[in-house]
């Protein structure tokens, strides 16, 4: 397990004493930490050499030993750019779901207004086609009132043939009375019988007069009626011009909207062109990624045959005495010690050299360890998606970090293991020496590896700085693919969230083009409909007017006719009153 400790160092009266790891915080999961109650302190390895009040990291086994530690500078900056990277993320991400429904809600709103638009003027269609055929059933009763005035007029025509029928034979009568005048010698007065006679021709032509109020008052009632079919036609007329002017200009609004889904379109294709240009940059990374790491490995293998070099180096200080290193014990000052403290100094060295062997030993174990997991690591992402390979690519880094870490540190643990296994040899000969053992001897033309282990390491650290350099650009490769792919992944979302509206303005703005063209078709019908019934009134206005005058010129006759016939009346009283008063 992961902990962040702290260094701490106990002083006393003699000097200062062993330092500790002060437990501070466990890693539960990958992004996530939590504080460690109370005062949990680990004592620390013997290879740990921070100041006081250090940060460190640790990784600690189920038994409490430290496996591993080193400094948490780096790995703290790491967590705070992760969750400095979450953070702006989920930032973002509430941005653009606020942006959504601030563009919804107004989607939605300018939605319900243009429904309400339609259905208003939906039902100003509806009532003028029900108007419409309101004038269309009044048009027919027109059409009946006028065929009405048709068959009056016939029966008007009708009469007037008896009429002047009537007014031929009262002519004739008239003429007949003049000859028997003029035949009779001047002789005044009518007989009963021709006053009788011409008086009943006087009732045929009063009977024959057509009533003129019987004409005019359903004739005034059709001016009427139509009069008030022609407003209504304005009327309806004028409404109609209206709808189209405001047809019209949402027509424009349409036209508009259009313009803007075309350009709404090309930023989109725009914006998806920008992202396959993202997707090829992130695949030149990745080549450039695994290019490295190819490097990476053959360095890793230079640096392992390296080790293997020194340490072959290092074997021959335990198999043959023809080699050596340096001097590194003051012989004579072991000669002069007491017997008995050099028997117990050699007996602390051995048991040193012990714990030393274990501890590295067990560092070996965790380095052999930490390779296997990064082999798994490296399997795992070749066979992983493009989703988890971010993630797995995260760890790998992790555990090479950690790996490398680890080998540098047993790089100096070794060397310090040979050397106290050199020391405690010389010891145990200078003490078997005075104990009158056999001793061999170093021959004094033994060869000093001292220079040529100082060239192999110095190789090594060349390799290992070098083999650091890349992981450092590997790493700043793989920090910007991550940023890259955040990038990639946001702008794919929003991509797909610009191409669901535009989608949906699209859907909308061609419903809204049906709408208008159904109501602009409804409109042209009740526009042809209206010319026809405005020809039909006008037509009838045509016949009401020659009937009016019609009837005008019949009440002329009429009134003649009626002042004839009392004209005529009152000669035939005067001419038969004679004869009656003679009989």
């Amino acid at each position: 397990m992961l902990y962040l400790a702290e260094v701490q160092k106990k002083t006393g009266f003699i000097g200062s004493g062993k330092p500790e790891f002060k437990l501070l915080a466990c890693q539960r999961s990958e992004h996530s930490w939590s504080a460690v109650t109370g005062e949990e302190s680990l004592t620390a390895p013997d290879d740990a050499s921070y100041n006081a009040g250090a940060l460190v990291m640790l990784e600690v086994s189920g038994s409490r030993q430290i496996q591993r530690h080193y400094e948490a500078g780096r790995t703290l900056t790491s967590i705070l750019q992760n969750f400095s990277n979450l953070s702006k993320k989920s930032k973002t991400q509430e941005e653009e779901i606020e942006q959504w429904k601030q563009s919804l809600t107004f989607q939605s709103q300018e939605l319900n207004r243009r429904e309400l638009e339609l259905e208003a003027r939906q039902e100003q269609v509806e009532q003028a086609e029900a108007d419409l055929e309101q004038l269309d059933a009044q048009r027919q009763e027109l059409e009946q009132l006028r065929q009405s005035l048709e068959q009056q007029q016939e029966e008007l025509s009708r009469k007037n043939t008896d009429l002047e029928g009537a007014w031929a034979h009262l002519n004739g009568e008239m003429r007949r009375l003049e000859e028997q005048r003029a035949e009779g010698g001047g002789a005044a007065g009518l007989d009963p019988e021709q006053v009788a006679t011409l008086q009943g021709a006087l009732n045929r032509l009063t009977e024959a007069v057509m009533p003129i109020e019987a004409l005019r008052d359903p004739l005034n009632h059709a001016t009427d009626g139509l009069n008030y079919h022609q407003g209504l036609l304005g009327d309806y007329r004028q409404a109609l011009e209206n709808q189209r002017q405001g047809l019209e200009q949402r027509q424009q609004e349409l036209d508009q909207q259009a313009s803007q889904l075309e350009q709404r379109w090309a930023d989109w294709r725009q914006a998806e062109t920008s992202l396959m240009a993202k997707r090829e940059d992130l695949k030149l990374r990745q080549q450039a990624i695994k290019n490295h790491q190819d490097q990476i490995q053959a360095l890793s293998e230079t640096l392992q045959a390296q080790a293997n070099l020194h340490q072959k180096i290092y074997d021959l200080l335990n198999t043959t005495d023809k080699v050596r290193l340096s001097k590194k014990v003051d012989v004579a000052a072991l000669e002069a010690m007491d017997l008995d403290q050099l028997q117990a100094m050699v007996g602390d060295l051995e048991k040193d050299l012990e714990k030393m062997s274990r501890f590295v030993s067990d560092q070996e174990e965790e380095l052999t360890l930490e390779q296997q997991a990064i082999d798994e690591l490296k399997l795992r992402i070749e066979q992983a998606s493009e989703f988890d390979r971010l993630q797995l690519e995260t760890e790998l880094e992790e555990e090479q970090d950690r790996s490398q870490m680890l080998n540098e540190t047993l790089v100096g643990q070794r060397r310090n293991l040979l050397e106290r296994e050199e020391v405690l040899s010389q010891h145990q000969a200078v003490l078997r020496r005075r104990q009158g053992l056999t001793v061999e001897e170093t021959p004094v033309s033994a060869v000093d590896l001292e220079p040529l282990l100082n060239t192999i390491d110095g190789q090594r650290q060349q390799t290992t700085d070098t083999i650091q350099a890349l992981e450092t650009e590997v790493k700043r490769l793989h920090d910007g693919i991550s940023q890259l792919k955040r990038d990639i992944e946001a702008t794919e979302a929003g991509l797909a969230s610009q191409r669901t509206e535009v989608e949906a303005f699209e859907s909308d703005l061609r419903q809204q083009q049906r709408d208008l063209a159904g109501v602009m078709g409804k409109l042209a019908v009740c526009e042809e409909l209206l010319n026809p019934a405005q020809e039909s009134v006008n037509g009838l206005r045509q016949s009401l007017d020659n009937l009016a005058g019609g009837v005008t010129k019949l009440q002329e006759v009429n009134d003649y006719q009626l002042q004839a016939i009392a004209e005529l009346r009152q000669t035939v009283v005067s001419v038969g009153a004679p004869q009656m008063a003679a009989s």
